[in-house]
């Protein structure tokens, strides 16, 4: 099995985003740090575990069994209900992304436990904002 912890970070809302994602398991400990466009910190948390699922097709890892380790609960809770009101599009999109994959697990994580992935997307904000000066 393979997790992929995911996580976002933004300045303003919306405004300049970075996503930051960790794929380890089965020897695997691959760390991104990925700039986002503007985004509200809710899109950003759905890019990320987009861009997380991309990233791990790209390396031919699936069919995988994969668990999707996130510390926002509106991803964790649409994902497990198939369903988000305002982010239709952003679920749909990352569920026909899992259908690739043997079996895909959402598990939520409180932020202190997620510091990887919080790092990674802080230092693509930050490099984000750099450019912009």
């Amino acid at each position: 099995m393979l997790t992929l912890a995911i996580d976002a970070a933004t300045k303003g809302n919306p405004g300049p985003s970075g996503a930051g994602i960790i794929i380890s398991g089965d020897g695997y400990n691959i760390q991104i740090s990925q700039v986002l466009p503007d985004l509200t910190n809710h899109q950003a948390e759905f890019a990320a575990a987009k861009l997380g699922f991309q990233a791990l097709l790209a390396r031919n890892l699936a069919p995988n069994t994969i668990c999707l380790i996130t510390d926002s609960k509106l991803v964790f809770q649409s994902l497990e209900k198939r369903y988000a009101k305002h982010y239709e599009t952003q679920v749909e999109d990352i569920l026909t992304l899992e259908q690739q994959f043997q079996l895909v697990f959402h598990k939520w994580r409180p932020d202190h436990q997620n510091k990887g992935p919080h790092q990674l997307a802080q230092n693509a904000l930050f490099k984000q904002l750099n450019t912009k000066k």
